[in-house]
């Protein structure tokens, strides 16, 4: 199964109990159709005394069972919390984007995006409508001040 298609079938729970382990997620989400994974990630720092994140991915063999537990399980509550269930986003590389140590100008879906042929910037700076040299140019009969007499 490729990235992409591995992406398509995983979804994102959002909101979990701390009880909740991969086992309750196997079972809960079971009905839909064969689970090829269940990730439940851990915390990260070391003095915490959470068992996970609060979140987890459920991976199955199919997308269409993955939209099957989206529209079922969203909303749903599961050991007193309201779950949030969505398609999960594939995560980005650390190369592209706004997070990336690299110039957004020098990465190459910026500029493949962004680039202009030098035929188009001639006809833009051509369409530039020329502006006054003098900004106080038309403004002489406006030496007085208050209502124009009639």
């Amino acid at each position: 199964m490729s990235d992409s298609s591995r992406w398509k079938a995983t979804v994102y729970i959002g909101g979990l109990a701390p009880v909740v382990t991969t086992a309750h997620l196997q079972a809960a989400f079971l009905p839909f159709g064969e689970i090829a994974d269940v990730s439940l990630p851990k915390n990260e720092n070391p003095n915490s005394t959470d068992p996970h994140r609060g979140f987890a991915y459920v991976e199955f063999e199919d997308a269409e069972d993955a939209k099957e537990a989206i529209d079922n399980m969203d909303q749903s509550e599961l050991f007193g919390r309201v779950i949030k269930v969505s398609a999960a986003k594939a995560p980005k590389s650390a190369n592209q984007g706004l997070g990336s140590k690299t110039a957004l100008w020098e990465q190459e879906g910026w500029l493949a995006e962004h680039a202009v042929s030098e035929e188009d910037r001639l006809a833009a700076e051509q369409a530039q409508i020329p502006r006054a040299e003098d900004p106080m140019q038309g403004l002489e009969g406006l030496d007085v001040a208050g209502p124009k007499p009639e």
